[in-house]
């Protein structure tokens, strides 16, 4: 039988007492975040935490079993509540970094890539690794921080942002497999909600409008008709080829056949978003496949440790 072991540092300070811990990594936000819940007490006296540490702090959570712990996450303390009886302190990755002010200004006919290279320049430090395409008419840049620009620019192109160490990364969503986790129904999953379909039962329909500066409206359409649809309107981007990318993108995510879906899985294997899920049943082969990983939310107590791990397209 395992057991589970955890290690939190923050800041100069190590924890010694936790109630429970949630970390969420998604390529659908832009921040990945932990919630580390403590008791408010500990014999019957308050503990004062915010005398010991700070928003600011760096922030590593190690876990695991019986003493073979894994980062789980590397961050930054963005802040604390002392409601409830209990302390939660809330932490953000790296993009924390990206929470200042940058100055002022109007792009012409900018590409993403150039948008993010004037935010990793203003906020200095980072690098930029990006080989997604979208661009815009016009951009202006006003009263915003780094992360809203970057927020801005994953919710618009649908592309996958994230840091590793001092690299921004924006890619194409499925096109970055960042390591691969195997799970059963017979072994390692522990309960799902997997909806299994094919493509033709599942038709979809998305159709992208652009409107450029002088008011002409620009449509892109991809999929087929017959069942969902979905449209997407993008002020200012009349960029037929950015416009057409985008609905193929969503398309791609939406009408496949295989699993959609979460399941719950243990520590071990570990998983992380950006990962290729392959899950197979003894009992349904032909269902068996390979699914890219959209999220996943770890949970640490005493109890022990659970993965819930929500799956995007198969791949």
């Amino acid at each position: 039988m395992f057991n589970i072991t955890w290690e939190i540092h923050i800041g100069k300070y190590k924890l010694t007492m936790l109630d429970s811990c949630t970390i969420t990594r998604s390529v659908e936000q832009l921040a990945d975040t932990a919630s580390v819940v403590l008791p408010g007490a500990c014999f019957n006296k308050a503990i004062e935490i915010e005398k010991q540490i700070k928003r600011g702090d760096q922030v590593t959570i190690m876990a695991g079993y019986d003493g073979d712990n894994v980062q789980e996450f590397a961050g930054y303390l963005e802040s604390i509540a002392t409601d409830d009886g209990s302390i939660t302190l809330r932490c953000e990755d790296g993009i924390f970094e990206f929470r200042k002010p940058i100055d002022d200004k109007e792009f012409v006919n900018p590409d993403v890539k150039e948008l993010l290279e004037y935010a990793c320049s203003q906020i200095g430090g980072f690098t930029l690794q990006c080989d997604y395409s979208f661009k815009y008419d016009k951009f202006v840049v006003r009263a915003m921080t780094g992360y809203d620009l970057l927020k801005k620019v994953q919710e618009e192109c649908k592309a996958n942002v994230y840091l590793k160490d001092k690299v921004l990364h924006v890619h194409p969503q499925y096109k970055e497999i960042g390591g691969e986790a195997k799970y059963s129904f017979q072994v390692n999953i522990e309960q799902s909600d997997l909806e299994y379909k094919v493509a033709e039962n599942r038709p979809f329909e998305c159709i992208v409008e652009g409107k450029s500066t002088d008011g002409k409206v620009i449509r892109a359409t991809s999929g087929n008709k017959g069942g969902d649809s979905e449209t997407i309107k993008r002020d200012g981007v009349s960029d037929m080829n950015s416009l057409q990318a985008l609905a193929d993108e969503v398309v791609k995510q939406k009408s496949y056949t295989g699993y959609s879906g979460s399941f719950d899985g243990w520590l071990i294997p570990f998983c992380d978003a950006g990962y290729k899920a392959t899950i197979t049943d003894e009992d349904y082969e032909y269902k068996d496949g390979s699914y890219y990983v959209l999220e996943v939310e770890t949970k640490l107590s005493s109890a022990g440790g659970v993965r819930t791990i929500k799956i995007g397209a198969k791949i």
